[in-house]
């Protein structure tokens, strides 16, 4: 059976968005479709047909701020589609706010999307691209009827523009004519004018039910530098204008927006149709199509808090392993492939909802049991003395790198008579259930032999500083005979004189309440006190020169990644992406970590 060309991949789940666009693909919506006429960069492929089964979207993150989770879902979204369906997707930056905006965040944004796996190709745009045409078209739509300069204030704006029960009042300056208006706006751009003196205001509707069409402004007056355009510009457009223009000159087919948009989307289509019945804009017009946004527990993903968090010292910059930005989860050891098995798995949908932060938790863990290869560390050092081991001597124990992929083969561990386990693998006087050291007790020093404890050694404030212990030198692991040394009890250990001491670092989420800041109080009293732990940890010997951004499973302590900023050739800095199971689902968060 031959395969539909409008199909997407196998893999793909349909959702009401993907049935949008194969209703359109089917009706040839966008057949014949042409760059005709679009200014900026992208002026070379005027004229270029579109393959009537391709569609556009877009991603349009501002340049105020690092990307966020949230937009990882938008970004996996519009570059699947367009990967599945053949077409293309844009990378668009909505610089229209020159006082916010920075080159730091646009190459922040441009790293951030293609450490995701995606790649825009020669579709990489600006709205300020787009300035001049935008410039131009507020005056047709001045000389057309369809706008006017108010010079209220914004407080008199405010309180004429009504409630969501009472229509708005129109302002006493709507009457103003088109001749006036066009002066006053080319005054305003030429820097004549003070920062709020005058605003551009659409002609619509003051008593319309939706307040986004009761004139909304669309150009305002900014004495400000732009970061690509300098000083040439003495007024911007506002984004609800300059967006959908956006759109219509990238030819985009289906523009995805989340539902706060919603409200917008009469206006979106108000003002392409003003622009395609004076012909500045060619038709078919974008299609606005507005999802649910992610909304994820034990986070926030308002810029506006993010950027409180980063100022205050909160967090120690926009990279933080702790701070839900792209950033972080790329240096706290998230996957690019755990991020879009995270967007396939929750879905698209047309109503808000929440996520529980270990659904993404939980991705993570499933792209990295599959790929990291694991190894010994030990977190919380206590010596373990085998007393009938020869001082002096060593030895190699074999450990496979990656249990469910013996083609990446074995490792060995040293081995001698001082090593390293973990604290919590002792207990002087065990609780019921206990089957680790305690005196009398056998266990399995995994890898290696089976070892019996014998006693402890405390200090002065009586606390215990060593173990001791002998081994069965017959029990060795992979040897014959090994087997016949049954015991319940199995702990990971390193050779003390082979170890590497290491910084290593326990993130946990930043925030300890499921929604930051619910019921009025500040959000910055649910940080979680212990979202950050460093320990010195000892590694066994093959981690000592692990790359930064290479990952491993640290063996009963969870998925560990070598720090791409602090580690350094030979010394490498850890960091816990992710613990071996979801350590909140019970218990005190201020416990966990």
């Amino acid at each position: 059976m031959s395969q539909d060309k409008h199909a997407p991949a196998a893999a793909a789940v349909s959702n009401f968005i993907r049935q949008i666009i194969e209703a359109d693909l089917a009706a040839g919506k966008h057949a014949g479709v042409t760059w005709a006429g679009k200014p900026g960069p992208a002026a070379a492929h005027a004229g270029a047909p579109l393959d009537t089964a391709k569609i556009r979207t877009r991603f349009p993150p501002e340049p105020n701020g690092y990307l966020h989770i949230g937009h990882a879902k938008s970004i996996c979204l519009n570059f699947g589609l367009a990967r599945d369906y053949g077409g293309a997707c844009h990378l668009r930056f909505d610089d229209t706010n020159p006082e916010k905006e920075e080159q730091e965040y646009v190459d922040s944004i441009i790293e951030a999307v293609r450490w995701l796996g995606f790649d825009w190709g020669d579709d990489l745009y600006y709205a300020s691209d787009y300035f001049d045409f935008m410039y131009a078209a507020a005056e047709y739509l001045i000389e057309s009827g369809h706008a006017y300069v108010d010079s209220q204030s914004a407080e008199e704006m405010r309180a004429s523009r009504g409630t969501l029960t009472e229509p708005g009042r129109d302002s006493p300056w709507r009457g103003r004519s088109a001749a006036e208006n066009l002066d006053l706006f080319r005054r305003m751009a030429a820097g004549e004018f003070a920062d709020g003196a005058h605003v551009l205001r659409a002609k619509i509707d003051m008593a319309s039910a939706n307040i986004n069409l009761r004139d909304p402004a669309i150009y305002r007056i900014r004495h400000a530098e732009h970061h690509r355009s300098g000083g040439k510009w003495r007024v911007y457009p506002m984004y609800t204008y300059a967006h959908p223009i956006e759109d219509a000159l990238e030819r985009i087919s289906h523009s995805l927006c989340t539902l706060e948009f919603e409200d917008q989307r009469p206006f979106y289509d108000w003002l392409l149709e003003r622009l395609a019945e004076g012909g500045l804009l060619a038709r078919p017009l974008p299609q606005q199509i507005e999802f649910a946004r992610l909304n994820l527990t034990y986070a926030v993903l308002s810029k506006r808090k993010l950027i409180q968090l980063v100022q205050e010292g909160h967090v120690d910059g926009w990279d933080d392993p702790r701070l839900p930005t792209l950033a972080g989860a790329r240096r706290r050891g998230y996957t690019p492939e755990g991020f879009r098995l995270f967007a396939e798995r929750i879905g698209v949908a047309k109503a808000d909802s929440w996520i529980d932060y270990g659904v993404l938790e939980e991705c993570m863990r499933d792209d990295l049991n599959a790929r990291a290869e694991r190894r010994v560390a030990v977190l919380d050092p206590l010596k373990l003395i085998i007393d009938n081991y020869p001082q002096g001597q060593s030895e190699e124990c074999l450990a496979p790198n990656h249990p469910q992929l013996p083609k990446l083969g074995r490792r060995a561990l040293p081995f001698s008579r001082e090593l390293w386990i973990e604290r919590e693998d002792f207990e002087e006087v065990p609780p019921k259930g206990y089957f680790r050291l305690f005196p009398g007790n056998a266990v399995r020093l995994r890898y290696g032999y089976v070892v019996k404890c014998t006693g402890c050694e405390k200090d002065a404030a009586g606390k215990v500083v060593a173990v001791h212990c002998e081994y069965l030198p017959d029990s060795k692991s992979g040897t014959p005979g090994a087997d016949a040394h049954k015991v319940k009890g199995n702990i990971h250990w390193l050779s003390a004189n082979h170890a590497d001491a290491c910084e290593t670092r326990l993130y946990d989420r930043l925030f300890a309440a499921e929604s930051p800041g619910a019921g009025g109080r500040d959000f910055l009293q649910d940080l979680n006190p212990r979202s950050k732990r460093v320990v010195r940890a000892f590694l066994e010997p093959a981690l000592k020169n692990a790359r930064p951004e290479e990952r491993f499973q640290f063996e009963r302590h969870g998925y560990f990644v070598a720090d791409r900023v602090d580690s350094k050739p030979g010394a490498p800095v850890f960091n816990r992406a992710v613990t071996l199971k979801d350590s909140w689902a019970a218990g005190d968060p201020a416990q966990r970590g």
